[in-house]
């Protein structure tokens, strides 16, 4: 069944499509541009893959109704929800959204897809499941616990070019957003770079992380159904000098004018290429219930990015294949906390 990937031609897309066809899918490359799709096609080993032009993705989707749409082209927060409500009724959604704007307004959609036949799969990457599979495995068959914190520490190689809006955007959000946290059941600010930490790692190395207002928080939160839960991220700066300045530029960046600004300079910055800075990616978790017992746990898996190709594209499939339950979830909501183990990681349970 035909699994359409938005924004094909860029590098999380193209890998994305090369998984869907590695797990026996059909890929569909979708963009703005047939030729440079075309060419894309056959970059990637997929010459005889179907592409589809378009300028409305949601109208086309709607039109020709494909089985599961895979939405990599960013921006969730503004085309999550009219591109997953284009695939009404009975067809899917995935994106890759990591943030807390975007994600709760493609959840608010649950009732929506289960009364048409849908499922909505939204965090699909490392960002997310690294951590929620974490938390849903140590809180499996279990009463639900009062404290959790999560900590995704990814490490990826970079591709040199222009850093591109979708993450421009995505940094900005952060920003402005600033620190949140769930106390007593109710997310809360909490200074951004909230929380660092310092990680001894399972392999003998070190990460740093702060606390940012990431989608693993409501995924731990969804997860776990804990009160307390506090998010950190490795991507946020842990230094204390730029940790002060965070909230300042934060502020700035709520500024419309200067927001446009920021990101139209981010998105056209060069990046240059850099081999990622560990072997191992690591999502990690430490859950406590009233009675004191605590629980520790992590996910080992490589490159950042090669896992969430991995994940999306065995999630797409097997929203394909018709295994996913109707509404919307985060990933490990909607397909268990083995997903991230069909995706190419391990987990590490921590002794007691």
């Amino acid at each position: 069944m035909a699994i359409w990937i938005l924004g094909a031609t860029g590098r999380t897309g193209r890998e994305i499509a090369v998984q869907v066809a590695a797990r026996g899918g059909t890929p569909v490359l979708v963009g703005r541009s047939a030729e440079r799709l075309r060419k894309t096609a056959a970059e990637i080993g997929l010459g005889d893959a179907e592409v589809v032009e378009t300028a409305d993705a949601a109208a086309e989707i709607a039109r020709r109704r494909p089985a599961v749409v895979v939405n990599t082209i960013g921006g969730y927060a503004e085309t999550a929800v009219p591109i997953a409500r284009a695939c009404l009724p009975g067809g899917h959604y995935v994106d890759l959204a990591n943030d807390l704007v975007a994600m709760p307004r493609l959840i608010a959609l649950h009732d929506e897809a289960v009364a048409a036949g849908s499922t909505f799969v939204t965090g699909a990457g490392f960002g997310v499941l690294g951590t929620e599979a974490v938390v849903a495995l140590l809180c499996a068959d279990r009463a639900t616990p009062r404290d959790v914190r999560v900590d995704a520490l990814p490490s990826v190689a970079i591709e040199g070019g222009r850093l591109g809006e979708a993450l421009a955007q995505s940094i900005v959000s952060g920003l402005t957003t600033g620190g949140l946290r769930y106390e007593n059941g109710q997310r809360v600010p909490a200074r951004l770079a909230a929380d660092p930490r310092l990680h001894a790692l399972p392999d003998g190395q070190t990460a740093k992380s702060a606390g940012g207002p990431t989608g693993e928080l409501l995924a731990a939160h969804l997860a776990s159904g804990a009160p307390n839960v506090v998010a950190t991220s490795g991507l946020v700066p842990s230094a204390p000098v730029v940790r002060a300045i965070l909230p300042v530029a934060g502020a700035l960046l709520r500024i419309p004018a200067v927001r446009r600004f920021a990101v139209r300079r981010m998105a056209a910055a060069e990046v240059k290429p850099a081999p990622r800075p560990r072997e191992h990616s690591w999502g990690h978790a430490v859950v406590t219930w009233p009675d004191g017992t605590t629980r520790e746990a992590w996910l080992r898996a490589g490159d950042a990015m090669e896992f969430t190709a991995n994940a999306t594209a065995e999630t797409a499939v097997r929203l394909a294949r018709g295994e996913g339950r109707p509404g919307a979830y985060t990933p490990a909501g909607a397909l268990g906390a083995e997903l991230a183990e069909a995706a190419g990681a391990k987990f590490v349970i921590s002794a007691p």
